[in-house]
């Protein structure tokens, strides 16, 4: 079986009727990616190409470009996320707990959902032994957050056929590497389901800025556009929109205020709840089952 026909289509105007808490219209969620590339390995992603283009190691330049969003970016993100209360997501490297404990601990006074997101940066598809990394990444954000991630990205969004089944075999109920709809989806592994959580490849600020190279005020604007018509659509029925934020992107001084903007923007709005991925993956099973259990009747 192809690993894409584990997710049957749904067409998304026929998905049932479902409530968000407190008869909110829309759910946001936003993902604060925090990462740790090493220093003696190739960057997994690059601000200036090698000079005379030869590749070096170590590659001095990207990597400083990375470890300024753990060492100023990241705590401006914060500051504009916990001085306006909202609930966060921490898709964490679970090395991060241990070499940069001072970022993790912050996430975790905060009270953010800790999300697995591998155990070192890099593609699943590169590694030796995927359940193995797995696990370690489970227990290291277990040890650190006092309770193991329930739900997970996968560096740059990356799977092999068998990463679903390992990762709900070690307790990840939530994945959000399918980005696929603006509501969640069931998958049936054989240790039980794990649903898809609703996330970007768009109004993400890799794209934006590393990969399509806008201007700094073009995530707002996307992001604005992108809220605007599932605000719309969620009078109908529910929608899930994401946030995704990386703190050596839009951490930086010329773009911190357009995140600013954009969370002021949406909190501006009545009828939006804030949720974590666990929230949100708590949320869609309590209504399925709710809707399973009114079919029946």
């Amino acid at each position: 079986m192809a690993l894409s026909d584990r997710i049957p289509f749904q067409a998304i105007v026929d998905r049932p009727k479902l409530t968000l808490p407190g008869g909110a219209r829309l759910a946001v969620w936003v993902i604060l990616n925090v990462e740790e590339w090493r220093i003696e390995r190739p960057m997994p992603r690059t601000v200036l190409p090698p000079p005379m283009g030869q590749p070096l190691l170590p590659d001095v330049p990207n990597w400083s470009w990375h470890e300024y969003g753990m060492r100023s970016g990241f705590w401006r993100q914060y500051e504009a996320l916990t001085s306006r209360n909202i609930p966060t997501t921490l898709a964490t490297n679970g090395s991060v707990c241990l070499t940069y404990p001072r970022v993790a601990g912050a996430a975790r006074e905060a009270g953010w959902e800790f999300m697995g997101h591998g155990f070192l940066q890099g593609p699943m598809h590169k590694l030796e032994d995927q359940r193995g990394a797995i696990r370690r990444a489970v227990d290291e954000i277990a040890a650190f957050s006092g309770k193991p991630p329930r739900s997970w990205e996968s560096p740059g969004l990356t799977e092999t056929e068998e990463t679903l089944d390992l990762l709900r075999e070690h307790g990840i109920e939530y994945v959000a590497d399918w980005v696929i709809d603006d509501l969640p989806q069931e998958v049936a592994t054989p240790h039980g389901t794990i649903t898809t959580i609703p996330y970007t490849v768009e109004t993400n600020d890799i794209v934006v800025f590393a990969l399509q190279h806008q201007t700094s005020d073009q995530f707002l604007r996307r992001g604005m556009d992108q809220f605007d018509r599932l605000y719309q659509e969620g009078a109908d029925n529910a929608r899930v929109m994401a946030i995704s934020i990386h703190p050596y992107i839009t951490g930086v001084p010329h773009r911190i205020r357009y995140l600013e903007d954009l969370l002021d923007y949406v909190a501006q709005h009545e009828g939006v709840a804030f949720m974590t991925a666990s929230e949100i993956g708590d949320w869609y099973a309590g209504q399925m089952a709710a809707h399973a259990k009114s079919e029946r009747a």
